[in-house]
């Protein structure tokens, strides 16, 4: 018994040996030299001449005595938590409503689905047409509607660009958290309401002691996927607004684009990377904990 079972562990292992290769060649090997390179004062003067030196921790020291890095923290956080929050209580609110079955249910749940489907670049590039206060539809209707006495720069504006691409990316996250959150809710036995609602428990009874105890794995699944997608977005910043205007928008991820590939500072660059992975590294901790202490429980 132990030699079959030792054989068919074996054999297993040879299946995932293809796919470990691939993963530590084109994911661990960047990974490790991204960290080397944060380590070095890899630099467009240094890099040429071949004359980098190891500095430690120095270019981390030196990055959080810049203002925009705390800044671009603060804003990665902002964005996280304003998008996460909006996509997770509307996507929710559409699962609710099209898990009941009403004739237009799927079509209607189709066509929401291409706001995910379309590539980010595009929505973001559609998205600074709409906004811009020069002829851009948003301001027009606004003003049609006498809602406005002047075009708003929804993506200019110091206090608006953040909440602006929340916005954006809120209308792209829905649907991801729609389709999800539907698929939680049909796993739930009709039979658990039925019971319920012939002991005279209400609708709002129902959703607090059914809906979303049996919804915890599934709504925990979505919070987390959404924070690492969020936490680590690039192209619809850069494309909306470039991190503008005046770092209003500039997350963690430009600001690493912006040091490694406009200043060429790609050691900074890289240590800008390197905390962003591993603050989304303890996100993924902490899911997995939770996960666990789930598991036990049952």
């Amino acid at each position: 018994m132990k030699t079959y079972f030792t054989k068919k562990n074996r054999e297993g292992y040879y299946f995932v040996l293809p796919s470990l290769i691939f993963m530590l060649a084109l994911v661990g090997f960047p990974i490790v030299y991204n960290f080397v390179l944060s380590f070095n004062n890899t630099d467009v003067i240094t890099i040429g001449q071949h004359s980098e030196k190891f500095v430690g921790l120095q270019n981390y020291i030196d990055l959080f005595k810049i203002s925009t890095m705390r800044t671009s923290i603060i804003n990665t956080i902002v964005f996280t938590a304003g998008s996460i929050i909006l996509q997770f209580v509307l996507g929710f609110a559409l699962a609710l409503l099209f898990n009941k079955n009403f004739r237009l249910a799927k079509p209607i749940r189709g066509i929401l689905l291409i706001s995910w489907m379309v590539p980010v670049t595009v929505t973001a590039l559609l998205s600074k047409f709409m906004l811009s206060s020069s002829g851009g539809i948003i301001n027009e209707i606004l003003l049609n509607l006498h809602f406005i006495s002047k075009p708003l720069d929804f993506l200019v504006s110091l206090n608006m660009a953040m909440p602006s691409v929340i916005g954006i990316n809120v209308w792209i996250g829905i649907p991801f958290n729609m389709i999800l959150l539907t698929t939680g809710l049909s796993n739930i036995p009709v039979s658990y309401y039925e019971a319920a609602e012939v002991d005279g428990a209400n609708a709002f009874v129902r959703f607090f002691k059914i809906t979303l105890p049996l919804m915890k794995a599934s709504m925990l699944s979505v919070i987390v996927l959404g924070v690492i997608y969020t936490f680590k977005v690039f192209d619809l910043i850069f494309v909306s607004t470039g991190g503008g205007p005046v770092d209003a928008t500039e997350v963690m991820s430009t600001y690493a684009y912006r040091l490694s590939f406009t200043q060429y500072s790609f050691s900074k660059g890289a240590a800008v990377a390197n905390i962003l992975f591993l603050m989304l590294f303890a996100v993924g901790l902490i899911y997995i904990r939770m996960v666990g202490k789930d598991e036990v429980m049952e």
